[in-house]
This record gives C-alpha cells, sequence and structure tokens, in this order.
C-alpha cells in the first residue's frame, strides 16, 4: 500500500508541472496575439473586395463568352414536322400490310 501512495504522490508531482507548462505556453500565446497557423494576417475589407470585384468581372467575362443558345425557324419546324409525319405515315403502311 505504501508504494501506491508513492505514485499518487509523483503523479500529482507531474501534474501540476504540467500545468505549469500549460500556463507559460498560454501565456506566451497571449504575448504573441491572434496570428493565424499560417503567419497571415486577416486580410483588409478592402482587399477581400477588390478580389470579389475581380473574380465577378471574371465570371462576367466568362459568361458572356458562351455561345448564344441557338433556335430553329418557324420554316424548320415545319420542315422536321413533315418529315416526321411522313415517316409515321411510312411505317404505319407497312406494319398495316
Amino acid at each position: 500500500m505504501k508504494h501506491m501512495s508513492v505514485v499518487v504522490h509523483q503523479l500529482k508531482k507531474e501534474r501540476e508541472h504540467v500545468q505549469k507548462q500549460l500556463e507559460r505556453i498560454e501565456t506566451a500565446l497571449e504575448a504573441l496575439g491572434s496570428i493565424s497557423s499560417n503567419g497571415a494576417s486577416r486580410m483588409s475589407a478592402a482587399g477581400d473586395r477588390r478580389i470579389s470585384l475581380a473574380q465577378k468581372k471574371r465570371w462576367a467575362k466568362q459568361k458572356a463568352a458562351t455561345a448564344p443558345k441557338r433556335t430553329i425557324s418557324a420554316a424548320g419546324r415545319r420542315r422536321i414536322a413533315a418529315a416526321q409525319r411522313a415517316r409515321w405515315a411510312k411505317f404505319k403502311s407497312r406494319k398495316a400490310a
């Protein structure tokens, strides 16, 4: 039993040591301020806006570069409809025979 009390005492000492180390680390972090992990500070609002406007300009340029949607004339639709009616008539006549 005496051996256990020695182990418990050592563990308590170790815990105190670790707590002191954590306090020192927290103090050092507070002294450094809030710096991001990669060492860069936050971007200013003006810089953020410049990037946003540049990206919007790129998107607009890309959208304008796409080809307009193609449409078919009324005469073309009539030709296609007539050809389709002819194909169905041919199919139905074969089926009837």
